[in-house]
């Protein structure tokens, strides 16, 4: 097999949630590859100033403001990127929330807006990108940043309504899936699941003493090594799909 990210240069990819971790990392090494890359980020100064870092690299990092959890924040920011870049080829769906809440007694607000991110966003931004590719016949591709807590719950509390949005991607690759190949579309649609990813957005989902000591026990994956990841199934000739991509730090228990 053909490993070789020739046919998207010069294309242009959208990365949701690309100010910080996994989706700043996805959007470098994608530029670095020769890409249009559309980052989107409600903090949308840092990818400006990651775009800033990137500047003489074979493609070009643009930044646009657009929260997931609002559906008019997505349609503008693919308007824009058609408008202003032309059809988008490759979508990463990165954005993605944790509460620190549980069910027993549970903030509603807070369960709310992990599913309006992780489930409701990941579906409005894939419907638009799968239209506009639909349209163009283009044989994009669609990736869902998920979690091995996509697959299975881990006995520990604080959780809450996470697990159950990350199942919900696992659900929808898979339907998603279904639905291109009823209609004949070239569509790929892949899920990478990491295990434990030291980044920003871990540090900051949890403000337990117990649970922080805990967590640094734990080995841990480099945003790198998911964009790694994601480089890699972009990698695959038109031919072969990887509708599920586990990636786990060596000695994790999950």
């Amino acid at each position: 097999m053909v490993i070789s990210m020739e046919r998207w240069r010069g294309k242009v990819a959208i990365v949701t949630g690309a100010s910080a971790g996994i989706g700043a990392a996805i959007a470098k090494q994608l530029v670095e590859e020769g890409l249009q890359v559309v980052g989107l980020a409600r903090r949308s100064e840092r990818v400006e100033e990651l775009a800033k870092k990137l500047q003489g690299k074979k493609g070009k990092l643009h930044a646009v403001k657009a929260d997931i959890s609002k559906e008019e924040d997505i349609l503008n920011a693919f308007k824009w990127t058609s408008d202003n870049l032309g059809p988008v080829h490759i979508l990463v769906n990165n954005a993605g929330i944790i509460q620190e809440t549980n069910l027993i007694g549970g903030d509603t607000e807070k369960w709310k807006s992990i599913f309006d991110t992780n489930v409701m966003g990941l579906c409005i931004a894939t419907r638009e990108a799968v239209k506009i590719m639909q349209a163009k016949k283009i044989d994009g591709h669609i990736i869902h940043i998920n979690s091995v807590l996509g697959h299975r719950v881990l006995p520990s509390p604080g959780g809450n309504v996470y697990p159950a949005s990350k199942f919900a991607v696992t659900a929808l690759t898979e339907t998603l899936k279904h639905e291109l190949r009823h209609l004949g579309l070239k569509i790929k649609i892949t899920s990478v699941s990491p295990g434990i990813v030291e980044t920003e957005f871990g540090r900051n989902a949890i403000t337990d003493p117990k649970r922080i000591e805990d967590m640094k026990k734990h080995p841990k994956l480099t945003s790198e090594n998911v964009a790694n990841a994601v480089l890699y199934v972009l990698s695959t000739p038109p031919d072969v799909q990887i509708p599920e991509l586990t990636i786990q730090p060596m000695g994790e228990v999950l």
